[in-house]
């Protein structure tokens, strides 16, 4: 892959026997339900790297978001390692390939970042933490996607909380930005609230601030962040296949991010549902590329707090 293409014109390798710390990979395909066309999300990992190409000049500068540079002073720790080719309705191999590739990321003691695609791609992603457990779920999402099949599909877009709550490695989820109505039926609720899923509605971030979610989260755990795009307002993200009133600002995206790495430690990371044929003049891919640099500069600066691994 050309650097000029990559995230942020990072490289696909370091070199000189040096390993990565985060590992950038995109993904087209999940699990499709029959009949549905998900190809549209293949352009969503090249949207938010067109998206990054303004700031790859400018990673040694100051980012007030961080309150440094992005990798702190340090030497850059990220590589771009392309896209996985997917196959629209191969979702059995779409699942292995997925997986597979995140746990080529982790072999290397990185952290897999991973720009899809719809929530499908967010099962595979997960199993692949298994031997990594336990880790907790952060989710951050207008829906709780918690739907046991859809269609005769039990991996598709609205089950992946309910395929994580199935897994021995997930310790628990705390699910944040709910807000207006979705594919949830009241027996899904009732499954998730079973299960001890931790419900924070956007309406509550707004009123409490994200300590609101962080409080569900235990110090010094290992979390994979998992953020749909239609978390956010669409006011900064239209570019979503669901657009509700009432979401997440920037600001409190990159706040629960920050502050998920400030008591615990993020061993992973997943941005799905950017839809790019609903977007608007980029913003949403722009606002989605702003979200990745700050889950790398949150990262780097979980150096130094090796004790919670």
């Amino acid at each position: 892959m050309n650097i000029s293409s990559s995230f942020l014109g990072f490289p696909a390798n370091l070199g000189d026997d040096r390993m990565p710390r985060m590992v950038i990979f995109g993904v087209g395909h999940g699990s499709t339900y029959p009949g549905k066309d998900s190809s549209a999300y293949t352009l969503a990992a090249d949207a938010i790297r067109a998206a990054s190409q303004d700031d790859a000049i400018l990673v040694e500068h100051w980012d007030f978001d961080l309150g440094g540079p992005l990798f702190n002073g340090e030497p850059g720790c990220c590589i771009d390692a392309g896209d996985i080719q997917t196959t629209m309705h191969d979702n059995e191999g779409n699942r292995a390939r997925i997986e597979a590739k995140t746990r080529e990321a982790l072999a290397l003691q990185a952290v897999p970042i991973l720009l899809g695609g719809d929530c499908s791609v967010t099962f595979p992603f997960l199993a692949s933490f298994r031997d990594d457990g336990p880790v907790w779920v952060l989710q951050i999402d207008a829906h709780i996607d918690w739907r046991n099949e859809v269609d005769g599909e039990r991996y598709g877009y609205s089950s992946p909380m309910r395929r994580a709550s199935e897994m021995p490695h997930v310790a628990g989820i705390v699910q944040v930005g709910l807000r207006s109505v979705g594919s949830a039926r009241l027996a899904d609720v009732d499954a998730a609230r079973r299960y001890g899923s931790h419900f924070v509605t956007a309406r509550e971030i707004h009123t409490r601030g994200v300590e609101a979610a962080l409080r569900h989260i235990p110090k010094g755990t290992r979390v994979v962040v998992t953020l749909d795009c239609d978390s956010l307002d669409p006011s900064i993200m239209p570019g979503v296949a669901a657009r509700t009133p009432g979401g997440l600002t920037y600001t409190q995206v990159i706040d629960l991010i920050a502050g998920v790495g400030s008591r615990a430690r993020i061993i992973g990371f997943d941005l799905v549902e950017l839809y790019p044929p609903a977007d608007i003049d980029g913003m949403s891919a722009l606002t989605a590329a702003r979200i990745v640099v700050n889950t790398i500069g949150s990262v780097v600066r979980q150096v130094g707090k090796e004790s919670l691994a």
